[in-house]
């Protein structure tokens, strides 16, 4: 007869078992869940896969992003002969493509993942939220370096500008990547609708385009304002600082140390709109 009493059951963590003939049970314990995924390592796991997920459709948009530029280069040639406002012509240009990529293309990426439930995937993931944030925008950034440097020697040889210190985009490229990457994830991750963060992916990319490669004399009072908060101005004005004769080194680590600032800003706040936004 089949008894209908309820076996004890063991603790929910210790589990006995049967051993072999004539050695008692085996006390078994359960393993430790293992610990959460490290910051570094998720930064380095998460821009692999964006980088190799991105590296194929990304390279047209950023042809797209370089030949504009230099056709703003070209259509100034004829308005700008030289002096300050040709610097700061390429160096706009040149900073622009990665106002393009990290800026307007991230916006819309986030914007894209929030809407499909792409976050709830990354919500599953054992990895630090930053490491996500700062993942997509690291390989997004990445996407710029050939374009910016192709657009700042292309720009030099219209101009007639030294090239003695183009080596400055190595400090201007992830220093301006980092500040509007951020602020694009942020705009994605904020945005209600994938349509808005489009719009405002594409409005940042304006604003860096008018603000960033028009002369800052030739603008407006209330204008150069809005020119000040725009990330990406400061790695502008570092870059055209750069084409000087005799460099101000001490003001151009300036603009670059403000630009870093921003960077680690934007990314903070990207980093919370991602939190916020996995939650929901």
């Amino acid at each position: 007869m089949t008894s209908i009493i309820p076996a004890r059951t063991a603790p929910p963590r210790v589990r006995h078992a049967a051993g072999p003939s004539g050695t008692g049970p085996v006390r078994t314990v359960s393993a430790p869940l293992a610990p959460r995924a490290r910051l570094l390592p998720s930064l380095a796991a998460v821009y692999r896969a964006q980088l190799s997920r991105a590296r194929v459709a990304r390279i047209p948009l950023l042809f797209v992003a370089t030949f504009q530029s230099v056709g703003i280069m070209v259509l100034m040639r004829g308005v700008v002969d030289g002096g300050a406002e040709a610097r700061a012509v390429v160096a706009g240009s040149s900073v622009l493509v990665v106002a393009f990529v990290a800026l307007n293309l991230l916006a819309q990426y986030f914007g894209q993942l929030r809407a499909g439930g792409g976050l709830d995937h990354y919500a599953t993931l054992p990895v630090p939220p930053a490491a996500v944030v700062l993942g997509a925008a690291a390989a997004y950034a990445s996407f710029t370096v050939p374009g910016t440097v192709f657009t700042a020697i292309t720009g030099s040889v219209l101009f007639q500008l030294p090239m003695t210190h183009l080596w400055v985009l190595v400090a201007v490229v992830p220093l301006s990547g980092a500040a509007l990457a951020g602020l694009g994830a942020a705009l994605g991750l904020l945005a209600p609708r994938p349509e808005l963060a489009t719009l405002l992916g594409q409005l940042g990319m304006s604003a860096a385009l008018l603000l960033g490669v028009l002369p800052a004399d030739r603008l407006p009072e209330p204008v150069g304002w809005a020119r000040d908060l725009l990330p990406s101005t400061y790695g502008v004005e570092a870059l055209a600082r750069s084409f000087d004769a005799r460099p101000d080194w001490g003001l151009i680590a300036f603009f670059l140390a403000i630009c870093a600032a921003v960077g680690v800003l934007s990314l903070a706040v990207a980093t919370w709109a991602y939190r916020r936004a996995a939650v929901r």
